[in-house]
């Protein structure tokens, strides 16, 4: 078992690197880098072409776009008596109160950690 008062210390190489072995380790590391699309795909770096100033812009804007059109959807959607009608929804046979209820006595359970 391990002395939890004296970790292990690490070994460090101080030895000086010569500008010669550095510039061969950097253009080896450099060779070694993945393609841009590689980091796309892995989404390491955005799939934008914007300046990286603009790329927070972007995004947001995306975000309003989507929130746009998803509220268009729900202004168009049916209304409950339609998908009623269609047989995609089915009537309940509960009273709103019930409902109501039933919809507390969950929240209780769920803040509780009962459900």
């Amino acid at each position: 078992m391990a002395d939890s008062n004296n970790p292990p210390q690490a070994v460090i190489d101080e030895t000086p690197i010569s500008p010669v072995e550095r510039r061969n380790s950097l253009e080896q590391h450099l060779k070694q880098r993945p393609d841009r699309s590689e980091l796309i795909e892995k989404n390491i770096l955005p799939a934008s072409n914007a300046a990286p100033g603009l790329q927070e812009k972007q995004k947001e804007l995306e975000k309003h776009m989507r929130a746009d059109s998803l509220n268009e959807k729900i202004l168009h959607r049916p209304p409950p008596e339609k998908l009623i009608q269609e047989g995609v929804l089915h009537e309940d046979p509960r009273s709103p109160e019930e409902k109501y209820e039933e919809a507390i006595e969950d929240e209780y359970a769920k803040r509780e950690g009962g459900a």
